[in-house]
């Protein structure tokens, strides 16, 4: 990308530049992904500067490659337009990489703290160039020629890290030397490694209007547009990855941001098609004010400087609402300012925190100590802090941000704007990106945390607002009402009233805020076929926010501290099976050694557990303990035409017994396992070498048994702990296998004392049963074809028959 940079001023003295501006525009946005794809996937692994590098740069490529697609598109008219639109992001990222610069070189970083000077030194260069024609365009690309052979180093250091594995390593090329330090001081939820770049984002978009307050710039007009909107995908992506974090406070408030740059980029490019300049809902942004000082509240208990840097959005929401033309009037532009220079102290802050070893104290532990005397409130804490309660998950829980964006939405709404210009009012952004986008985020966020009554709702929510802000905001509902619309909503309100039916063993909560929506799709209905009484719409939206807005609180409280200071209910129809509150069985991540240490304990002493395999999940129970292989045949109402199996860990549990097999099973027992693969041999005296007692009748067939050693580490050793197990599937008889933890719990969760959890299962299909009671003839059967094919198990079998 430098490189290109780099030709493109060299060359741009010459009448015909070397590249023309849309080519390079395009290739840019190219690379500006690919660095996206870098930065995040190391991110996953370790915290460093390079995801901040990689990131920071990547935005900076994205806004000014479509930039200069606009000005080789002739939408930039002028040197002018030129300079007005890319001015702004110029200044943003001399400063902010700048910062990651004197980071990177106080925390030895020299490769990454040189290429980050360098562009650096390159946009504040092509800055001056724009301003004075004493800088020539050389200078640029002298600075992007350094980031050329410093890049060029990186890249040679880390292909013989990998080429000649790990032995040779270039001076301030190995990443992998912090990455152990790192990672034990970057525990969940301690440290947001992430949010250095969200603040680098607020500074972009802050940057876009604050320099037309300073006279940086003549005017705000569409070629902003590209900052604006780049900011804001990135910031979406930062929300995701905050919580990946498990940082739920601040992906919130990154969604938040989101939403207001996504609105200042439409401001900005309404005046294409409208000479004047559009107007914004005054409710909408003094909720929004709200939203962020509860928020600025509630993170100042985990780090007060964080809760007095969203004071300055209160601030900005607070001034966009004063004044009717918002991003245009001088009061929010001011804020804007203030936001910019806090935002960069807080990327020096956060930057630095996460680096080195030295701390910029920041108040986190002064709350907690005040706190630590109050008897009523107490700060939720501990290592299971965003654990599900069925298992654990990659992300924090993201309900606080959905419920969020129902207010928005729904108080949105209550602008009924002008119909013959539905766009002169701002109310797409704040329908489209928090009720819809956001509200998609939450619903997928909740989905993969197994909430999939919550997740459903989020999404059909979602894609209700959407429809419904594009078409009646969008200038595409216009005057007249159409009876296709009115049956797409009645379809909307039978799937709402479905998730009514399900909430009633949710919660309360949950129960008003899924009809409360009710309600408003019914004003939707009627205006639809034009029978809306004055003032139900208006009245419909502002019960549905007030209940969305208790749900936040609730959220909010449930996340912070420990009890619930605001419930969200219990269940208004209560079950007595599964769900009901009733016995619930234990829940345990896989992904710990004492999780398994207690499932074996449980087994051991006559229990059921329901555990993830090689291929689904399984029932089990201690082959040694008849009274569990009883409950679990029970549980199962076992047919009889479908005999429960024995596992083993390894052979060598089979040893003692290995004169009994004949010598050909016996090497095709070793050739097949591990693998998802059961083979039934004949029942004989082996069977009492493993201790299965009185357990042994209701294992496999007065004839067979069917044995296997599964391909999972987790299953073998928790068979180490405990010894041959007796396996059958996670679900009542005659019912489809159990793919996920969840699933085992909704199936058997009451009859069960345990669910070793472990998201889903690597496959969708069973084991393959071969019947090898005839082997030593040579021919093998298959009561079951599952993952494994017949011609993979003859092929086994073939090769161990060859002389």
């Amino acid at each position: 990308g430098s490189l290109l940079l780099a030709a493109h001023f060299y060359s741009s003295p010459r009448a015909a530049p070397l590249l023309p501006s849309t080519a390079l525009g395009v290739l840019l946005l190219m690379l500006a992904s690919l660095l996206a794809y870098a930065g995040i996937r190391r991110s996953l692994r370790n915290a460093s500067l390079f995801f901040s590098l990689c990131l920071t740069i990547s935005v900076f490529w994205c806004g000014y490659g479509v930039v200069f697609i606009l000005g080789g598109q002739g939408v930039l008219n002028d040197a002018g337009d030129f300079r007005n639109a890319l001015v702004p992001g110029l200044v943003t990222f001399t400063l902010a990489l700048l910062i990651i610069a004197v980071v990177g070189f106080l925390c030895r970083e020299v490769i990454l703290a040189t290429i980050a000077s360098a562009v650096s030194l390159a946009s504040a260069h092509e800055v001056a160039m724009h301003y004075s024609a004493a800088f020539g365009s050389s200078a640029v690309a002298c600075n992007y020629m350094v980031v050329c052979l410093v890049g060029g180093y990186f890249a040679l250091g880390r292909i013989l890290y990998f080429l000649t594995k790990e032995k040779i390593a270039l001076p301030g090329t190995d990443l992998a030397k912090k990455k152990s330090h790192e990672q034990i001081r970057s525990t969940p939820g301690s440290l947001n490694h992430f949010a250095a770049t969200g603040l680098i984002l607020n500074m972009l978009s802050a940057s876009v209007f604050g320099c037309r307050l300073l006279g940086v710039t003549g005017k705000l007009f569409v070629g902003q547009v590209p900052w604006l909107w780049a900011a804001g995908i990135y910031q979406i992506g930062i929300c995701i990855l905050s919580y990946r974090a498990m940082d739920a406070l601040m992906a919130t408030f990154f969604g938040f941001t989101s939403i207001l740059k996504f609105a200042g980029g439409y401001c900005l490019l309404y005046p294409v098609w409208q000479p004047e300049e559009p107007s914004f809902p005054t409710p909408f942004l003094v909720v929004f004010s709200i939203l962020f000082a509860v928020l600025a509240l509630f993170l100042a208990l985990k780090s007060p400087v964080d809760g007095l840097y969203l004071l300055f959005y209160v601030a900005y929401c607070v001034a966009l609402a004063c004044r009717p033309k918002g991003f245009f009037e001088g009061g929010a532009q001011g804020v804007a300012v203030a936001i910019f220079v806090a935002s960069a102290l807080m990327t020096l802050i956060h930057l630095y925190n996460v680096k080195a070893s030295a701390k910029i104290p920041t108040g986190k532990g002064a709350v907690k100590a005040l706190l630590a005397r109050s008897t009523f409130l107490k700060l939720r804490e501990g290592a299971d802090l965003h654990a599900p309660y069925l298992g654990y998950s990659k992300y924090a829980d993201a309900e606080v941000l959905g419920y969020a964006c129902s207010v928005l939405a729904s108080f949105a709404l209550t602008t009924t704007g002008d119909p013959q210009a539905p766009l002169a009012t701002v109310v797409i952004p704040w329908v489209v990106v928090a009720g819809g986008i956001l509200k998609l985020l939450s619903g997928s966020v909740a989905f993969a945390r197994g909430k999939t009554l919550e997740s459903s709702a989020f999404i059909l929510y979602a894609v209700m607002w959407i429809i419904w802000g594009l078409t009646r905001y969008g200038g595409l509902y216009g005057t007249t009402r159409s009876f296709h619309a009115a049956v797409g909503i009645i379809a909307f309100m039978l799937f709402n009233g479905f998730v009514v039916f399900c909430t009633l063993f949710l919660n309360v909560a949950w129960f008003f805020y899924s009809l409360t929506f009710l309600l408003v799709a019914v004003s939707f209905l009627l205006d639809a076929v034009h029978a809306l009484p004055a003032g139900y719409d208006i009245a419909a939206t502002l019960i549905f926010g007030l209940v969305s807005f208790y749900c936040f609180l609730s959220a909010l409280f449930n996340s912070i501290f420990e009890g619930s200071c605001l419930p969200m209910g219990r269940p208004i129809v209560q079950l007595s099976g599964v769900g009901g509150g009733m016995t619930k069985c234990l829940h345990l991540p896989a992904r710990k050694a004492s999780s398994v240490k207690r499932i074996a304990d449980i087994l051991k002493n006559g229990g059921t557990c329901g555990i993830p395999t090689d291929t689904v999940y399984v029932l089990v129970a201690a082959c040694n303990r008849p009274d569990a292989v009883e409950k679990a045949h029970r549980s199962k109402r076992q047919a009889q035409d479908r005999p429960m199996s024995l596992w083993i860990s390894s052979l060598k549990q089979l040893e003692p017994a290995k004169h009994l097999f004949t010598p050909l099973l016996w090497d095709f027992m070793e050739a097949a396992w591990p693998s998802p693969i059961s083979l039934v041999v004949p029942r004989g005296e082996w069977v009492d070498f493993l201790g299965m007692k009185d357990s042994a009748k209701y294992v496999g067939t007065p004839q067979s048994i069917a044995i296997r050693i599964p391909d999972c580490s987790v299953t073998t050793h928790l068979i180490d702990l405990v010894g041959p197990i007796v396996v059958t599937s996670a679900n009542p008889t005659g019912e489809a296998d159990t793919t996920h933890h969840n699933q085992v719990y909704a199936k058997l969760g009451d009859k069960v004392d345990a669910v070793l959890c472990d998201g889903p299962s690597p496959e969708n299909i069973a084991s393959t049963v071969v019947d090898c009671t005839k082997i030593s003839s040579g021919n093998v059967g298959f009561f079951r074809v599952g993952i494994i094919p017949k011609a993979e198990v003859n092929l086994i079998l073939i090769l161990f028959l060859l002389p």
